[in-house]
């Protein structure tokens, strides 16, 4: 049986992107971030992390840079030409006021009417135990929506940094969620910008089990799409989205 999903809100011009590592966008959000940057919408990505933890066989550092620059290539297959780092510690990202603080800065800054994170429940689907890295930057990001429209939530921000409240988020929308409520429907053209920006994490993907990236990115993305397709009628990415 179809379960027909809502479509996603079309009346926003700014998003925010908030993810924990490298690459957490492209297995599947990226390809609704190029239909959105294709019509005209304005996208930056936040990485909470530099992805250092991320390859088994790079020393840490070594890591770190290549998968900032392999994230920027990324980025930039779908439109987006803004993209910052946190620096906070792959792996072991600490839940907490700190992380809410530094997200309720970005928000404040970017003035973003819809944020974009990845799921943030404990599994996939029920299947697989989610990261502790996803699921704290994902409820983080939830916090900090709410955090960045009250002036007596980190007021130093606005005493010292000359950023002002922002309430202007409408909606989160949550990539890879097992509990969909939405869906972007997504043009042949854009999915293939989503296989091409995944594609170009490279050097991580050759690091999972050395298959080809581009040919691993392919079958992933396409596997998805299907299963979107067969599960609610209509190719695109499946997201949650928390109205505000």
């Amino acid at each position: 049986m179809v379960e027909k999903l809502e479509r996603m809100p079309e009346d926003w011009s700014r998003a925010l992107a908030v993810v924990a590592h490298p690459d957490d966008l492209e297995y599947g959000a990226a390809s609704a971030v190029a239909e959105w940057t294709d019509a005209g919408r304005d996208i930056a990505y936040l990485l909470v992390t530099r992805g250092e933890a991320g390859i088994d066989g790079l020393e840490q550092g070594e890591s770190a840079r290549v998968r900032e620059a392999e994230q920027r290539a990324s980025a930039g297959v779908v439109g987006v030409s803004v993209v910052e780092f946190l620096g906070h510690r792959d792996g072991v990202i600490e839940d907490g006021v700190g992380l809410r603080r530094d997200l309720t800065a970005a928000i404040r800054r970017h003035r973003p009417e819809m944020l974009i994170t990845l799921n943030h429940h404990d599994t996939w689907g029920g299947k697989a135990w989610n990261t502790p890295d996803h699921r704290a930057v994902g409820r983080a990001a939830l916090d900090a929506a709410g955090d960045a429209g009250n002036r007596w939530i980190f007021p130093e921000q606005l005493r010292e940094g000359g950023l002002e409240p922002w309430g202007g988020v409408r909606w989160v929308a949550v990539a890879g969620s097992p509990q969909p409520t939405h869906i972007a429907e997504v043009g042949t053209r854009s999915q293939e910008r989503g296989i091409a920006s995944l594609s170009e994490h490279r050097t991580y993907l050759a690091a999972l089990d050395g298959a080809e990236p581009a040919e691993q990115a392919r079958s992933f993305l396409t596997g998805i799409m299907d299963s979107v397709e067969r599960d609610h009628g209509v190719r695109g990415v499946a997201f949650e989205v928390y109205s505000r």
